[in-house]
């Protein structure tokens, strides 16, 4: 018997080993969700916002490396997949959108919410398509998933209402050819690179996740170079640890100055897997060396001298092949030597400004006098507790803004931790879905989303998923009752702060009205058994912790121009009308 388009589509999701889909029901997908209702093993999670599925599609893709998969019905839910897809697309990760869309016979009528899919996610998508014949299938949808796999992106396949219950002629199934090529550079490129890096007196590493699955060779690498290794944000996963004694932590805003200072007193840069996009933190004048899987991504940051198009495990294999002999001892390693230096005095600092008993010290006081008055709990506090009691094995997501901030500094990615977060996008709202769809992988995983109160806020009816699908999250919400990074840009351009204050209600109250469980620290001294009953309480929790609104993020390079801009701002915001809300 010919099987319908809706009953092909989900049996080939799976056969392709997809176990969860995620999106709102709507009529236009009322085939295709009932499929996978009488279909076993695979589940529909029902969110509450279509924008939240596709974010939870997106993060399973991205630590699993396979095929997340979101749908959104006809109109608007399709539209409010976009921005969670543009994050997939911009973190390169295998995404398929099914779209529902208006009956077939009344395409391009202007008929009621019909929008046109193919326009929609045309700069969004590496594959799009609208079914318009039960038998352009299975073909259509095995060409959506191959692009998709194979050009790491968003696939949307769009499917008119009444097309699902229709039958194929054939009974042919989808099939799927997925073997994963590795490309290797040219061999000349190759040894071209190693004479360069073996004429170098100071090598560093900036290393991006794109050679996380090369971690050994890697570490090999920086061995041979006596390199420091600073490492991009989503490289944390994978590189850090008290067993890589090469990593120096990031640059950039979110970075350190040991970071900073490794690129900058290096003659040669070894760039591996990564992307990193700013271009104020690349020195100028040293000699560069890229390895990417993407021949587009070469030079296109920073001036490259050597070029290497391949696999990033191959070709650091091919270029220790070629790098002179390490045993000989003729390397060098103050350069690493100092910049560790660095790094260990900087984590020094770093680890007092996180003890919870720092205010009550001289120093602190006196701190406390200039930036924290109301004596709110530090969010550097909060973050290195989690950092304590979280598992080994724990996955990790952030809210963009000074969410992720605290992540980068205190949070460490040992043992088998992994951390996933709009890095790319850099939107709002993503850390709570990203976490559910993390959690729906392995309801034996310790998930921890480091939320925004600002981003928490923009998609907080999917606590009621989390609750539903009894998954147990744990939401750590960083309440400091501002949008903060746009607080301290403001700031740090000389502007006094406005429009960045946010009315919030108490959080854990209001997950306590969702049937999460609710937890809210106020005071410095409970913030340590709070987190720990957070994480020793069954199914989903909300931890709400007030935390100072006026901490500052130091960037690893600080200028002069930022620090005079912070103290004009403040000047202002301190002579602001007595009639102005402050938020406090």
């Amino acid at each position: 018997m010919a099987r319908t388009v809706a009953r092909l589509i989900v049996d080939a999701l799976s056969e392709l080993g997809v176990r969860q889909v995620f999106g709102v029901v709507g009529d236009a997908l009322n085939p295709v969700t009932d499929a996978i209702r009488t279909t076993e093993g695979l589940e529909w999670v029902g969110c509450r916002h279509e924008e939240a599925a596709a974010f939870a599609a997106s993060a399973q893709s991205q630590l699993t490396g396979t095929l997340g998969v979101c749908m959104g019905t006809v109109g608007p839910g399709s539209v409010h997949l976009l921005n969670g897809l543009y994050d997939a697309a911009k973190s390169h990760a295998p995404v398929l959108a099914i779209a529902g869309q208006v009956p077939l016979a009344e395409l391009g009528s202007d008929y009621f919410q019909e929008v046109d899919n193919d326009a929609l996610f045309s700069d969004v998508a590496v594959f799009r398509a609208t079914v318009t014949s039960p038998d352009q299938l299975p073909q259509m949808l095995e060409t959506a998933v191959r692009n998709a796999l194979g050009r790491k992106g968003v696939a949307v396949l769009t499917v008119p209402g009444d097309l699902g219950e229709r039958e194929l002629t054939t009974d042919r199934p989808a099939r799927f050819s997925l073997n994963a090529p590795v490309s290797r550079p040219d061999e000349s490129a190759v040894r071209r690179a190693a004479e360069l890096l073996d004429r170098s007196e100071r090598v560093t590493l900036l290393v991006g996740e794109g050679a996380r699955a090369a971690r050994e060779d890697v570490l090999t690498l920086a061995d041979r170079l006596a390199a420091p290794m600073v490492l991009t944000l989503k490289a944390k996963a994978g590189f850090e640890g008290h067993d890589n004694p090469f990593q120096v932590g990031q640059t950039g805003l979110i970075g350190n100055p040991a970071a900073a200072a490794a690129l900058d007193d290096a003659d040669t840069l070894l760039l591996l897997g990564t992307d990193f996009p700013y271009r104020d933190w690349y020195p100028e004048g040293r000699t560069v060396v890229q390895v990417d899987t993407e021949a587009t991504h070469i030079g296109r940051r920073v001036p490259v001298e050597v070029g290497l198009v391949g696999d990033t495990g191959a070709t650091v294999r091919d270029l220790l092949g070629h790098l002179a002999d390490g045993t000989e001892g003729a390397r060098d390693r103050s350069h690493l030597e100092k910049a560790r230096e660095r790094f260990d005095r900087w984590r020094g600092g770093q680890a007092r400004l996180a003890d919870p008993a720092h205010d009550r010290s001289v120093v602190g006081r006196v701190r406390s006098a200039l930036d924290n008055r109301a004596h709110d709990i530090r969010p550097e506090a909060l973050a290195a507790v989690v950092d304590r009691v979280a598992a080994d094995d724990a996955v990790f997501t952030s809210d963009t803004g000074m969410a992720t901030v605290w992540l980068s500094r205190f949070v460490e990615m040992r043992g088998e931790r992994r951390l996933v977060g709009s890095y790319n996008l850099g939107s709002m709202a993503n850390a709570m879905p990203q976490a559910l769809g993390a959690q729906c992988l392995d309801r034996d995983r310790q998930v921890v989303a480091f939320c925004g109160d600002g981003g928490l806020s923009m998609l907080l009816g999917d606590l009621m998923t989390l609750k539903t699908h009894r998954l147990p999250v744990r939401l750590v919400v960083f309440d400091n009752r501002r949008l903060g990074m746009v607080k301290l840009e403001q700031e740090q351009a000389g502007l006094p702060e406005f429009g960045t204050v946010l009315d919030n209600p108490d959080f854990a109250a209001v997950a306590e009205a969702m049937g999460i469980t609710g937890i809210r620290v106020t005071d410095p001294a409970e913030l340590e058994d709070g987190v720990r009953r957070a994480f020793r309480t069954e199914g989903p929790v909300l931890l709400d912790v007030l935390t100072n609104p006026d901490e500052v993020a130091v960037p690893a390079k600080p200028t002069v121009e930022q620090g005079w801009g912070f103290a004009v701002a403040k000047m202002k915001e301190v002579v602001r009308s007595h009639g102005e809300p402050s938020g406090h």
